[in-house]
């Protein structure tokens, strides 16, 4: 029994790059489409619509890892912070700590005297680890991962925006704003149902979400691109 629940696997621990990866192909799929479509609405030509798309797939990819870096960063120095913090509290009142967590655990449904005996092993075996994720919820599974993050949402940035790319250097330019369109809304919808699987959750809802935002997005880009385009 215990080997079996050792190596039991958990979904949660896939989220500190599951969602910096659906973010970045999400965003990849909607802003370069969404990019493109506005471009060939204005009727600029076919030169400036590939660059237009190939500018927003670089920009895009490096400004999601900066971003991503900079956001999940913010929180590794929160919990640092958090974590010297509880280290200097355990130094200094080790016998009022206990009694913090052990009345975590009474607050859970343990007797006073369980509560007690769980809360000195657990601080007898790694305080500080057993604070963190009784009080301040940080475990491995959840801790920030700046660097993971980055590189995962350039790099699902970069596969997202390069759909919409291909389509438009595959399809003539009067066919370009219902091809990437097309092309989007099906990359979204498989997205979504894939972002669902791997994170566990049942498919229609995240397909529906991810589609409809883009399908918005699209649709506001490419009436402002014919509006430019019209009165240029």
């Amino acid at each position: 029994m215990s080997s079996r629940l050792h190596a039991e696997r958990h979904l949660v621990g896939r989220v500190g790059w599951l969602r910096a990866a659906v973010l970045g192909a999400n965003d990849g799929i909607v802003s370069t489409a969404s990019l493109i479509v506005g471009v060939a609405a204005a009727e600029v030509g076919r030169s400036g619509i590939l660059i237009a798309g190939v500018a927003g797939l670089v920009a895009g990819a490096m400004s999601m890892a900066a971003g991503e870096y900079v956001s999940v960063s913010s929180q590794a120095d929160a919990e640092k912070a958090d974590l010297d913090r509880e280290r200097a509290e355990l130094a200094a009142s080790p016998e009022g700590e206990l009694r913090e967590l052990a009345g975590l655990f009474v607050a859970r449904g343990l007797t006073p005297a369980l509560a007690h005996d769980v809360a000195t092993l657990l601080t007898a075996a790694d305080a500080l680890s057993a604070h963190a994720r009784e009080e301040l919820g940080i475990s491995s599974l959840t801790t920030a991962r700046p660097i993971q993050a980055a590189l995962a949402s350039a790099a699902a940035f970069s596969i997202g925006a390069a759909v919409p790319l291909l389509v438009a250097v595959a399809v003539p330019a009067s066919a370009t704003v219902f091809a990437v369109t097309a092309a989007a809304v099906l990359s979204l919808g498989i997205l979504g149902a894939v972002g669902a699987t791997v994170g566990g959750a049942r498919p229609w809802t995240p397909v529906l979400r991810v589609t409809l935002w883009g399908v918005v997005a699209m649709a506001i880009t490419a009436g402002i691109g014919r509006l430019f385009g019209a009165v240029l």
